[in-house]
């Protein structure tokens, strides 16, 4: 073979490759701004090649959403080992890397876009809303959680999702700042639900139990502490 030949690829690989550099420019520049030219030069194959492996850019589009959705899915996933204050930390750093270099494709998941039908982008969004919850549930070693407890897991998802869309916008917090906070979210939502239930009370108590005195956790309840203790100006 001469050197600089383009390598032959069977059409599974072809249909990889193309999504994979779909998901590239998708994840970097709105889908209008992506020109399926564009697509087929960075593939290093001809427009109407493309169209043997997609009916179009739409289609293609869509394929890019759905290994977005299994690559975001996938981040949630973490050893059951350590304390789970590290654990969330390691999960919420790995998610906002994926919006930090997808951004424009983290976005038409979450909040839904032009180029797809909305059956589809719900679809996709509820799989990688069910994913965060049933490893969050599985960190906690909780099989079939209390309503209570069920409320606090998927608000947690909701509002991370929120401040993760928010922060794209601008970037003005530092991500790592960010990172913290979220898992500190995770924390106070965690502790609202203890005082209005025993159960996840209980559940609270052993977390704690097993988070070193410099972890997120307790960091938090360190400043908690010293806020709730200063007295109150009243001027």
């Amino acid at each position: 073979m001469a050197i600089g030949a383009r390598r032959r690829m069977g059409v599974e690989e072809r249909r990889e490759q193309l999504i994979g550099v779909a998901l590239d420019l998708f994840g970097r520049r709105s889908p209008d701004e992506v020109s399926l030219d564009e697509i087929a030069s960075a593939a290093g194959i001809s427009r109407p090649l493309v169209y043997h492996y997609f009916p179009g850019k739409l289609s293609l589009y869509e394929a890019a959403l759905g290994r977005a959705a299994e690559d975001l899915a996938a981040r949630f996933e973490e050893p059951r080992t350590g304390p789970l204050g590290a654990r969330l930390l390691r999960v919420t750093g790995r998610c906002l890397d994926f919006a930090d270099r997808h951004g424009p494709v983290f976005s038409a998941l979450l909040r839904g876009g032009p180029a797809v039908g909305s059956a589809t982008e719900n679809a996709l969004v509820d799989s990688v809303r069910l994913a965060a919850y049933r490893q969050i549930l599985a960190h906690l070693e909780v099989a079939d959680p209390p309503a209570r407890l069920e409320l606090v897991v998927r608000s947690w998802i909701s509002l991370a999702e929120s401040k993760a869309l928010i922060w794209l916008e601008g970037r003005r917090v530092p991500r790592a700042e960010l990172e913290t906070q979220l898992v500190h979210d995770f924390a106070a939502l965690l502790a609202v639900g203890a005082v209005q239930d025993e159960g996840t009370a209980a559940l609270v108590r052993r977390v704690m139990a097993g988070e070193p005195a410099d972890g997120p956790f307790a960091e938090l309840a360190g400043r908690l502490t010293g806020l709730l203790g200063q007295p109150v100006d009243s001027r």
